[in-house]
């Protein structure tokens, strides 16, 4: 596993190790206080947290299994996606202990997210694939609004979002800009995609991935080089193959590597677009 990787899963680890210890302080002290109650209690709370742990164990086992292995493991996805949700809190907070930067502990969680959606192979229609892209991508200066019609971009190539029109319209993909979190989640419900290649910064990929956890998401991180919100870019040869993956199941290593390769030209293309159901 790459480094990135085994931050997250590490620090996963030791969230649940500690989740372990803090119960077993709270189970020492309500053992030792004499009230009537107590032996009623501390049974019911240690079945719960016994059954809690067991599940817990099993997501982040299954995950790490699945990532060493290179192989899904179905069964596990719902106990992986309880897991994150309960340990991730305090897996940043164990981060921020040891100087660990949050986002850091984001884009390894984003690498460990990409590897488990890619293990599972998903292919959809071209029309059922979403986009969803930020509108900092388009340029502070422009007058052109487009996160209601993104054909309102005059196309001028000042900004990644002529490159983004013409990518979708080559693929036939669906593509929506959006200008936060709130209408990211309005619009995945109005358009119901069955897969969806989400680009964004740390914070906002991470929280977009936790909410839809019911879709397969490959998340892109976006490129600020002058700083947050403002005027980002983003790699459109990883765009275009994560695009391509959910496409054709093209099994490619550009999560494990973080490389990208030449992209084919259109022509190299399988056409399996009558195939993709």
């Amino acid at each position: 596993m790459p480094i990135r990787k085994r931050l997250f899963i590490g620090l996963m680890v030791a969230s649940f190790l500690a989740l372990i210890g803090l119960a077993l302080l709270g189970w020492y002290l309500v053992k030792y206080q004499n009230y009537p109650w107590n032996k009623v209690l501390i049974g019911l709370l240690g079945i719960t947290f016994l059954a809690v742990t067991v599940l817990i164990a099993f997501g982040i086992g299954g995950m790490i299994l699945s990532i060493w292995q290179d192989r899904a493991i179905p069964s596990v996805y719902r106990w992986t996606r309880m897991a994150v949700n309960i340990l991730f809190p305090m897996a940043l907070v164990i981060a921020r202990f040891f100087g660990i930067s949050p986002d850091r502990l984001k884009s390894s969680f984003i690498e460990v997210s990409n590897q488990l959606v890619r293990l599972r192979k998903v292919t959809v229609a071209p029309e059922r694939l979403m986009i969803l892209a930020p509108h900092c991508l388009q340029k502070t200066t422009c007058p052109h609004k487009i996160t209601l019609d993104i054909y309102n971009c005059k196309r001028c190539g000042a900004c990644p979002v002529h490159d983004l029109i013409e990518l979708t319209e080559r693929y036939g993909v669906n593509l929506t800009i959006v200008s936060g979190g709130t209408w990211a989640r309005k619009a995945i419900l109005e358009k119901r995609p069955q897969a969806i290649v989400a680009i964004a910064c740390e914070r906002d990929l991470t929280s977009g991935i936790q909410d839809v956890d019911f879709l397969p998401v490959l998340g892109i991180l976006n490129d600020r080089p002058e700083g947050p919100c403002c005027n980002t870019l983003v790699n459109m040869s990883r765009l275009e193959q994560a695009v391509r993956y959910f496409l054709y199941d093209e099994r490619a290593d550009w999560i494990n590597s973080g490389v990208i390769g030449t992209v084919l030209e259109k022509s190299a293309l399988p056409e399996r677009r009558a195939e993709v159901s």
